[in-house]
């Protein structure tokens, strides 16, 4: 009886005790006893976990840097691919809109028959201006047939293969096309020069030119087609002790971006060299 009342009481003290710290506990009086008591935890804590994320990112770093610029380098090979098709997208709208527009050039002159062709070449002779064109025999070109875009005279056709045709400008030195000028109506002969400018010859001395006229093929001859836009009068060079004057043209046609160009198919030239006499001696 003496044994178990000794026991009892201790319990009941415990309890006592227990639920005064409980009490004690909830109401905050014990927390900063808890602070102190938790701080060499925490502070350990704290120090395992730092070198736990340092040896982490020892290890794992690398390879994420590998990664990383593994992506780096597909990103980059994806933006060149896109960069590519971008210009090829460009190229191919510009060449559409050109065919567009000869396209609607050939339309608006269904009296002509036309076959479309691409310049494939240029002379490398900068004495000779002549283009290759991707279009030959096997398409019914032959020799001296003209050669136009929407904007102008190109030249015509000088040499001819199964699969392509040369054709030389009319900024040749060699080339020749008879003209007027429109508001005159009066015929003259345009000529190219080495340095790729035309200028009209054999202008009579009593025909006022001024700049800005146009200047048209006339038909003469039977080398091209008339009423073919040619360009416009630039500048006028007369002088009274010459017998005619002359006058630089600005040409229609840009011939350096020349990129395709309309054959007229039922036009056939006419050669009249055989009909004009030759001087005698």
């Amino acid at each position: 009886m003496k044994t178990t009342f000794p026991r009892l009481l201790q319990t009941v003290v415990l309890l006592v005790v227990v639920s005064g710290v409980l009490l004690l506990a909830l109401s905050g009086y014990l927390a900063p006893v808890f602070r102190v008591a938790l701080r060499p935890f925490i502070t350990v804590q704290g120090w395992l976990s730092n070198r736990y994320m340092a040896l982490q990112e020892f290890f794992t770093v690398p390879r994420d840097v590998a990664l990383l610029r593994q992506r780096n380098t597909e990103l980059e090979n994806q933006v060149s691919q896109l960069q590519t098709q971008v210009i090829q997208l460009q190229q191919q709208l510009r060449e559409a809109q050109i065919l567009y527009a000869l396209l609607d050039f050939a339309r608006a002159r269904p009296e002509n028959e036309y076959v479309a062709a691409a310049v494939i070449g240029r002379d490398p002779n900068p004495f000779i201006q002549y283009i290759i064109i991707d279009k030959g025999s096997d398409d019914g070109i032959r020799h001296g047939m003209p050669v136009i875009t929407e904007q102008g005279l190109v030249g015509r056709v000088d040499a001819v293969t199964a699969g392509a045709s040369r054709i030389q400008l009319i900024v040749d030195a060699n080339s020749a096309v008879n003209v007027r000028i429109q508001s005159t109506q009066t015929n003259a002969l345009l000529s190219g020069s080495l340095t790729g400018d035309i200028n009209l010859q054999e202008v009579p001395q009593d025909v006022v030119i001024q700049s800005g006229e146009l200047v048209l093929t006339s038909g003469l001859g039977g080398d091209y087609p008339a009423d073919v836009l040619i360009g416009q009068v630039v500048t006028v060079r007369k002088s009274d002790t010459d017998l005619f004057q002359t006058a630089s043209v600005q040409p229609a046609v840009d011939f350096t971006a020349l990129r395709a160009v309309l054959v007229v198919m039922n036009f056939k030239p006419v050669d009249i060299v055989p009909l004009i006499p030759t001087p005698s001696h």
